[in-house]
């Protein structure tokens, strides 16, 4: 039987982030590289995030860092203190990566910046999360997540119709994404280290990587000279002479919400799938206003009074609120209509599509007596698996495995460097 290797199998990384970078060494430890958390002694801040295990707020128990710190090594370490820096030259000497989220400089103030450690692990990949940059007129400008999503042009384009700007909900996308940023920069400077044997520090904005999920936001003003905003429900379409156009395309059903591509024209596919729904409908008594109604030839988006839109429009609402979420996606594949379930959190564990894909992983927690389900491979790779590796560390749970058997410390040593408040 062929055994698989993790893809990182055998890179080393040392991950000093707080909130802001947790994501990147999940990423790089759930593809197997050998993550060691290193958290100032008593544990990270990060730690106090809610929601918590039970409702027990504990540092023990965030689900937020659970989440982010999926295999991972913890130790702690605290590298203000003399002895807690050279602890951490001597980690770095067996580093392939280090991932830090302070504030620009901070770094060199205490002697453990790039060019620092560079002297110590020429080849070493310094990666960098911060808000802004490590330059820039705002490099060290502080921020939260909700800032860095409102900076980064996020949260104008979220929200309903007509209302103020919205973040994304309770989770940091902008961490996630600067997270997500910072293991694919490493990865690649890693590759280039392995190609031509030179290290290099990967800078990264939270700020910059917001803007990539903007998708064409910038183009739209570029072109049309419209800022784009939070259209909620509602897909528009700009018209020069008519003026902008706004479909409904979140639509509820019975016990939910679909999201619907109701409409004609040129748009071939929209059309089929339209005429589908109307005459599903037809069978059923509603929508009968539309039962001759030519999608392709009669509904002109050019010309489409926004009145029109609406009637249209109200009379599949009429129908599709008798029908459920499933029995509506059932027939939408049968029939080739452009309709999709609105999933809650509880119809994404259920799914049937991410359950054969083998997305979820089941992770033991022995502290807990139990087991918590995770979002598993984001990716599908036959010979270096995604897995994550193992629960999120205690803290310090790894300091005598790291400190003792890897950095070879006595019990006294480690003891007395506890006392004094080191580790």
């Amino acid at each position: 039987m062929t055994k698989h290797h993790a893809l990182l199998d055998g890179v080393r990384v040392l991950d000093l982030t707080d909130e802001k970078g947790l994501f990147c060494g999940k990423v790089l430890g759930d593809f197997g590289a050998n993550v060691i958390k290193i958290e100032r002694p008593g544990g990270d801040p990060a730690r106090n995030i809610g929601p918590f295990y039970k409702d027990i707020p504990d540092p023990e128990k965030s689900l937020f860092w659970f989440a982010t710190n999926t295999s991972k090594r913890g130790i702690t370490l605290n590298i203000e203190f003399p002895d807690g820096q050279e602890l951490f030259r001597k980690l770095v000497e067996e580093a392939d990566i280090v991932v830090e989220s302070f504030a620009p400089g901070y770094m060199d103030c205490i002697g453990l910046g790039y060019a620092d450690l560079k002297s110590i692990k020429p080849d070493i990949i310094f990666t960098s999360i911060t808000p802004f940059g490590q330059t820039g007129p705002y490099a060290h400008y502080q921020a939260t997540d909700l800032v860095g999503a409102a900076m980064g042009g996020m949260a104008r384009i979220l929200g309903d119709l007509g209302r103020p700007p919205v973040r994304m909900g309770a989770d940091p996308q902008s961490y996630f994404h600067a997270g997500l940023q910072g293991a694919l920069g490493s990865m690649m400077a890693y590759y280039h280290k392995e190609m031509t044997g030179v290290g290099q520090q990967v800078d990264v904005s939270m700020q910059d990587a917001v803007e990539l999920t903007l998708m064409n936001a910038v183009e739209i003003f570029e072109i049309l000279k419209a800022n784009l905003v939070g259209l909620g429900q509602f897909f528009v379409s700009v018209r020069p002479q008519a003026g902008p156009l706004f479909t409904r395309t979140v639509v509820p059903c019975k016990d939910g919400y679909v999201t619907l591509m109701f409409g004609g024209g040129a748009f071939a596919g929209s059309s089929q799938s339209s005429r589908a729904l109307v005459d599903w409908a037809n069978t059923e008594g509603y929508a009968l206003e539309m039962k001759y109604y030519d999608f392709p030839t009669m509904w002109d988006n050019a010309t489409l009074t926004q009145q029109d839109s609406d009637t249209y429009n109200s009379y599949i609402a009429k129908f599709l609120m008798t029908k459920t979420k499933v029995k509506l996606y059932e027939e939408a594949v049968k029939r080739g209509i452009l309709l999709s379930p609105c999933a809650t959190f509880e119809d994404v564990l259920q799914n049937a599509q991410l359950e054969a894909r083998g997305l979820w992983e089941t992770v033991e927690h022995p502290e807990l007596g139990e087991s918590i389900r995770y979002p598993g491979a984001p990716v599908k790779m036959k010979e270096t698996p995604w897995k994550i590796q193992r629960r999120a560390p205690l803290i310090g749970e790894h300091n005598e495995e790291v400190y003792e058997k890897e950095l070879g410390l006595s019990k006294e040593q480690v003891a007395i460097l506890k006392a004094n408040g080191v580790i």
